[in-house]
């Protein structure tokens, strides 16, 4: 039987989605990366891999574009079909906001990148600490 609506939501909340909202918190804003160019400069800059996606991200120039934390999306048809790319990218964008506000630098682009399969099973909460990992190593590496 699936849960009732009540008017504060569902009578039974799921694990992730509860402790989820609880790890929210307020921070700088995040823009969403929109053009190609900023996609293919990601790429070309420092990764970090992980079980569930790839962290691109690189540092913008200061003539560059003054925004806070810039953050895109990419699932490829590697992942699956439409359905299983827009679950893999929704997992993603739930983690950029929750965890970039707090652990993301500012004047950074970032990008994830889904992986086939593991974006859309590991748990949510797993998924949101491999960020925060990703995002320690990233920033912790030194640029010769």
């Amino acid at each position: 039987m699936p849960p009732r609506p009540t008017a504060s939501g569902y009578d039974t909340p799921d694990r992730d989605t509860a402790t989820a909202a609880s790890l929210c918190a307020d921070g700088p804003s995040i823009e969403t990366l929109k053009n190609r160019r900023d996609f293919v400069a990601a790429a070309r800059a420092r990764r970090v891999n992980q079980p569930g996606f790839v962290l691109q991200a690189r540092k913008r120039r200061p003539d560059e574009a003054a925004a806070p934390i810039r953050v895109g999306f990419t699932c490829s048809k590697k992942v699956g079909n439409a359905v299983a790319r827009n679950r893999a990218k929704r997992r993603l964008r739930e983690i950029a906001r929750l965890v970039l506000p707090n652990a993301g630098v500012a004047d950074h682009d970032y990008v994830l990148v889904g992986r086939r399969g593991d974006t859309a099973s590991i748990p949510f909460l797993d998924l949101c600490d491999q960020l925060r990992r990703a995002l320690k190593i990233i920033h912790a590496r030194r640029r010769p």
